[in-house]
């Protein structure tokens, strides 16, 4: 059974409005996207990978160092977690058990902010920064390229892209400024109560 690109939970142009053009879902969703699960599923054809769950590619493709498999496998898997951490009325402080969390964990939301920036503007090249429950603790993690947190035992809860790719049609190369309105205008804290809670 072939993996499939699911659907964007909003319109391309929904988070216009909110500094997230409807061109760079164009070509963030509708290329990049898309190419690491068509690349994947060519990738995986019959093979013993093919029917298992992309979690499963994900985590045997890593321990295995089937470099491209597992690029595709993350890639595909990260964007469509990514898309589920935007929110057309998001941003701001967060709520419920993930903001009781933050607060015990990490100081309190003013910490956690300046944290996640820091991760997200130093990971050097492309990458993704994440706050994720490891053994039952907030942390505030980065990760190069395709990694993620599933390959480190750890349940990310939300994440942000710093490929060039995600900002720079919107951003050009000040991806401080992309990071800080994700946080502002985007961030989907109900996406992290619903992870948190699944955890």
């Amino acid at each position: 059974m072939a993996f499939e690109q699911a659907p964007l939970p909003y319109d391309p142009g929904a988070l216009e409005p909110s500094g997230m053009s409807a061109e760079t879902f164009s070509y963030h969703y509708g290329k990049h996207h898309k190419a690491y699960v068509d690349n994947l599923n060519k990738l995986v054809a019959d093979t013993e990978l093919a029917d298992k769950s992309i979690e499963e590619v994900i985590q045997t493709s890593f321990k295995e160092g089937k470099t491209g498999i597992f690029n595709n496998a993350a890639q595909a898997w990260n964007h469509s977690f990514f898309w589920n951490c935007l929110n057309p009325s998001g941003g701001g402080a967060p709520t419920g058990a993930v903001a009781e969390k933050i607060n015990s964990d990490l100081g309190g939301y003013d910490k956690f902010k300046e944290e996640f920036k820091t991760a997200a503007a130093t990971q050097f090249g492309s990458g993704w920064a994440w706050l994720v429950l490891d053994n039952g603790t907030l942390k505030v993690t980065k990760t190069p390229n395709a990694e993620n947190p599933l390959v480190h035992g750890q349940v990310p809860l939300l994440t942000l892209d710093v490929w060039e790719h995600a900002y720079y049609l919107d951003f050009q190369n000040k991806r401080p400024d992309f990071i800080q309105n994700y946080l502002d205008q985007l961030v989907n804290w109900d996406y992290a109560n619903q992870n948190l809670a699944a955890a």
